[in-house]
């Protein structure tokens, strides 16, 4: 199941009829999602790692809470320490009633990171992943909109959602198993049950026109050169307005010249070749490559793509978070990787040393992951 599939139960329907339009409720196997990041995997977090601030902050009657109510000061090889979490001020704080946020879980915990890694790619949208760990009857913050969208589910307790649609408001209750997306500026606000509730949410930043406009737009400004406005406009603004529709009739024939596709593409590029992605594992299939056979079983990372683009006799893959540029025969190869989940050396079309150089080159690259 997809990441798109896990959250709103059907990609192609999400895509086509819900996606920034409305609020929209799925129900699944509590388990897939409790499996993201349960009670315990929160425990372990707060009270077994180093974590520090900004990962984590708490509030309290709608308000974020100082740093120091919190954290505390220590030493690593000699040197300070500063913002690491203090349990026994968190428990205290979260006896009171707060709320503790863990922040950004998509850059240190494994499944949110895959997840979001996925999800990404099938939005086309950078994504995030921030936690909720309520006390019973306690609400974090009052009824509020996010400037992006989001997707939230439950993976421990219940928490009763007041959600504002077209002028009217439903009450939701989010429980292990349940997920909600709420398009950018949908009012709503959250209160923990009888049990305390954690819940994830996972933040869709928009890549929208107008940023794509500014990036199509740069590289024709930049040609305008760094001249100097006339010297007197301010007593002949008419020098001001000949000198500038020289240029915007300059501008105008040059953007009438972008070629759409091109601009697409570049945009396709940029996406794919700067994600954060998460290669678990990583280090030991490097040294596994050194010894890989035909018949060693290979699976392609999640959240990892693998997009080609032909230059001459030389293909560009896209790989997420870099680029390789590669012999062009290869391209039929690389294909068939694309197509599956898991493949073996032998089952390319190559000779036995190109194809075994190739899966050693994608596996120290991050694409394929070695089965154990």
């Amino acid at each position: 199941m997809s990441a798109l599939d896990l959250l709103s139960g059907d990609a192609q329907t999400f895509l086509a009829k819900i996606w920034a339009s409305r609020v929209h409720i799925h129900h699944t196997d509590p388990a897939d999602l409790v499996g993201l990041l349960s009670f315990d995997d929160v425990d372990h977090l707060l009270t077994s790692t180093a974590i520090r601030t900004p990962a984590v902050r708490i509030a309290k009657d709608g308000s974020v809470l100082p740093q120091s109510d919190y954290t505390r000061h220590a030493t690593l090889a000699g040197q300070a320490l500063t913002g690491l979490l203090d349990p026994g001020k968190v428990f205290a704080l979260f006896d009171e009633g707060a709320t503790v946020v863990l922040q950004g879980l998509h850059r240190y915990w494994q499944p949110l990171g895959a997840l979001v890694g996925e999800l990404e790619l099938a939005l086309g949208h950078p994504c995030q992943a921030n936690a909720y760990l309520t006390p019973p009857g306690s609400q974090g913050f009052a009824v509020h909109s996010d400037s992006h969208d989001v997707f939230v589910f439950q993976t421990h307790g219940s928490k009763v959602w007041e959600v504002h649609e077209h002028g009217e408001q439903q009450t939701v209750v989010l429980e292990p198993g349940v997920s909600m997306y709420l398009p950018t500026g949908t009012p709503h606000a959250a209160r923990a049950q009888d049990t305390v509730s954690l819940h994830v949410t996972i933040g869709i930043n928009q890549v929208v026109w107008k940023d794509v406009l500014d990036r199509a737009l740069a590289d024709v400004l930049d040609d305008t050169g760094p001249q100097h406005l006339p010297a007197g406009y301010l007593d002949d603004p008419a020098l001001l307005a000949r000198g500038l529709a020289e240029r915007l009739e300059s501008l105008a024939a040059s953007l009438r010249g972008l070629d759409p596709a091109v601009v697409a593409d570049a945009e396709v590029r940029r996406f794919l070749t700067t994600r954060t992605l998460w290669q678990r594992g990583g280090l030991q299939d490097r040294i596994s490559a050194r010894d890989l056979t035909d018949t060693t079983e290979l699976r392609r990372r999640p959240g990892h793509p693998c997009v080609l683009r032909p230059e001459g006799d030389q293909v560009r893959v896209l790989l997420g978070d870099r680029e390789l540029l590669m012999p062009g025969w290869l391209a039929p190869a690389l294909d068939a990787l694309r197509a599956t989940r898991t493949v073996r050396p032998a089952d390319l079309d190559l000779d036995e040393q190109s194809r075994l150089v190739l899966c050693r080159r994608l596996v120290r690259e991050g694409l394929l992951e070695v089965v154990r």
